[in-house]
């Protein structure tokens, strides 16, 4: 029966699933290899993001995940810079971003450890449930927690960033009449959030990569359960 199962769980993945594995087959593999298979594969994009964003410009310098000036201190940021105060705007983009790559380092063991305590049915749930599956299984596993430690390590960081300050005595004014949005109304609160949602997006890319040349991976359990489509 579990072989039947995990012979399921792994078709419904085929479409992206195409490098063989020399003399293994979807029958021979259990539920239990298909979790451990996946686990492997979700661990080692993790600790891959990790390291992909956790240093000098991880984030500044790769524009999927960049973290923009709020919406409400882009138009600002223009009269700014005509004002003559542009390296305080510059200051701030790179601020920003250097703050969300001295804070992803801290998530590697809760990411880990969110990936070991995974179920079988959410290794089923992952591999059927679309392109977005590993991005929402991480963050409703560890967004709540990797937002607290990762707060103070972007206070830290923008504390010393006189424009920072500026923006939240103006953003926290303005999300009281509504015209800022409430998330948006602290410098501090809207990096942890960019930050997050590009180590999600970075670790969704290198789950789909392993998926993709399993071979690459170098994991024996990866190559196995990954390389067992025909």
């Amino acid at each position: 029966m579990q072989r039947r199962h995990a012979t399921a769980l792994l078709l419904l993945a085929a479409p992206v699933l195409w490098v063989p594995a020399r003399g293994q087959s979807l029958a021979s593999l259990s539920d239990a290899d298909a979790s451990r298979g996946l686990k492997a594969a979700l661990e080692s994009g993790a600790l891959t993001a990790v390291r992909l964003l956790g240093v000098q410009d991880g984030f500044l310098g790769n524009p999927r995940v960049r973290i923009p000036l709020p919406s409400a201190l882009q138009d600002a940021s223009r009269l700014l810079k005509a004002m003559g105060r542009g390296n305080q705007v510059e200051e701030l983009e790179v601020g920003i971003n250097r703050a969300a790559e001295n804070a992803v380092p801290l998530a590697r063991n809760l990411l880990v450890n969110a990936v070991r305590s995974m179920s079988v049915t959410d290794a089923k749930n992952i591999l059927t449930g679309g392109e977005t599956s590993v991005t929402a299984f991480f963050a409703d596993r560890t967004r709540a927690p990797l937002g607290t430690q990762f707060l103070p390590v972007v206070r830290q960081a923008t504390a010393r960033i006189g424009l920072a300050a500026m923006y939240d005595r103006l953003a926290g004014k303005a999300a009281g009449f509504g015209l800022v949005k409430q998330e948006d109304a602290s410098i501090d609160h809207y990096v942890t959030r960019k930050a997050l949602d590009g180590l999600y997006l970075v670790i969704g890319e290198e789950e789909k990569k392993i998926r993709h040349d399993p071979v690459r991976a170098g994991s024996d359990i990866i190559r196995r359960v990954f390389g067992a489509i025909r």
